[in-house]
């Protein structure tokens, strides 16, 4: 995989020649100093390049289907439902207009097409599988009203309510504690290997 951004100062081989295959079941981590592209690859894989980037070589296989020609439509379908992404600042990835509970059963209601009640309680399941405590309450709090372990949980809550095939973790614990780390990371084990 090859992606470039196109600068005034000239290009930048962000990507240059990646390639890994991922199993059913898998983990894998890319490791790689600060600005070595790890971001821009994980972006890439989901078609959500910054401006001045372009995919310039290579193919995304996702379940035998080359998706680097995709229209966004059909990348829509995918992002989300069957490709979900964890970023590494929670408080980006939560909208802070917007309840925790609203954000989390969104995702339940556009791809699993639930009706919003359900899905809102389908939010309070989710909260509860990510281990937040009393998440039929939580559910009406904002992202400035959580820890920072609990934004993170809350956007993993989101972005596992769809059961992706494929959930890409980009520095999920970057913002936690040494603590809350560990916790984390033994959370993601038991969603992969309840799933």
């Amino acid at each position: 995989l090859e992606t470039h951004f196109f600068t005034r100062r000239g290009l930048v081989r962000a990507v240059n020649g990646v390639s890994f295959e991922l199993m059913p079941g898998e983990t894998l981590g890319l490791v790689g100093e600060s600005g070595s592209g790890k971001t821009i690859t994980c972006l890439s894989i989901l078609r959500l390049l910054p401006r001045g980037a372009r995919i310039m070589g290579g193919q995304i296989l996702f379940d035998g289907q080359d998706i680097i020609n995709n229209t966004e439509s059909e990348m829509q379908d995918l992002r989300g439902k069957k490709i979900g992404m964890i970023l590494q600042n929670s408080m980006a990835a939560l909208d802070p207009v917007f309840s925790i509970g609203t954000q989390v059963a969104e995702p339940l209601a556009v791809h699993e097409k639930l009706p919003w009640k359900r899905a809102m309680a389908g939010a309070v399941d989710l909260l509860r599988m990510v281990k937040i405590s009393d998440p039929h309450l939580r559910v009406r709090n904002y992202p400035h009203e959580l820890s920072g372990g609990m934004r993170q949980r809350s956007s993993s809550a989101a972005s596992i309510g769809p059961h992706p095939a494929l959930l890409i973790c980009d520095e999920p614990t970057t913002a936690l504690d040494v603590t809350t780390q560990r916790q984390y990371l033994d959370l993601l084990k038991e969603l992969q290997d309840a799933t």
